[in-house]
């Protein structure tokens, strides 16, 4: 069974969330601070962390990373509509995904389910094949197939696309992928990442709005396989 972990201190969202996550057959333990968040982590190692930013004793941002010098369990963040620039600094942190409140259950569903897939298949970080559903990407060999044919990238493009692919599920910021594929001195320049996603999908077949190429608006990228639900 899979164990997800809450941390919120509102009450009728942990209700909500612990209800629907259990009908689901979840596993579900609640917690209201930051300092139980890690105890938690550390003590049950949930499969699954579900973390509201917005905490009474430890900023949720500083909670992702004191975990993320121990443990790679997918992090979902729960943020409030205003405050983009802590969504950003919480992925750039190691945070996967996030949801904006108000959210649907069936919306937090959908992201835990990717989430645990994902994470259950990651490759480790000396792997040079990344698969994501029919797509695989070879970077030893710079080599992008999709459902066995080979699809034509230029250096830049294969280098977004095989990033995403090292990481699915995963929302990386704009700033993390420029800084990896452009270089350090290119973090601002997000019109590339536009460019470059726009021709990604054309020639992998992705509709304009992305079902595999998935843009965060304001945020960044994730890649996923169009046959999760």
């Amino acid at each position: 069974m899979t164990k997800v972990l809450v941390v919120d201190d509102d009450p009728a969202i942990c209700q909500t969330v612990r209800a629907g996550l259990e009908a689901r057959g979840y596993e579900v333990e609640v917690v209201n601070n930051g300092r139980a968040a890690i105890d938690r982590c550390a003590a049950d190692k949930p499969d699954v962390v579900v973390l509201d930013l917005g905490l009474p004793d430890v900023d949720g941002v500083e909670v992702i990373t004191q975990l993320r010098t121990w443990t790679d369990t997918p992090i979902i963040v729960l943020s409030a509509h205003d405050s983009e620039h802590r969504k950003v600094w919480a992925l750039d942190e190691g945070a996967d995904d996030y949801v904006t409140k108000p959210f649907s259950m069936p919306e937090l569903l959908a992201r835990v389910r990717v989430a645990e897939r994902h994470h259950a298949t990651r490759v480790g970080p000396d792997e040079s094949v990344y698969t994501v559903g029919d797509l695989t990407l070879d970077v030893a060999r710079h080599r992008c197939e999709l459902a066995g044919e080979e699809i034509g990238l230029t250096p830049k493009e294969f280098g977004f696309l095989s990033l995403l692919a090292k990481y699915p599920g995963k929302v990386l910021t704009h700033r993390f992928i420029l800084h990896h594929v452009w270089g350090p001195e290119h973090t601002s320049e997000t019109q590339y990442l536009r460019t470059y996603a726009t021709n990604i999908r054309r020639k992998l077949g992705d509709p304009p709005g992305g079902k595999r190429l998935v843009s965060k608006p304001g945020v960044g990228y994730m890649l996923l396989d169009p046959a999760d639900d």
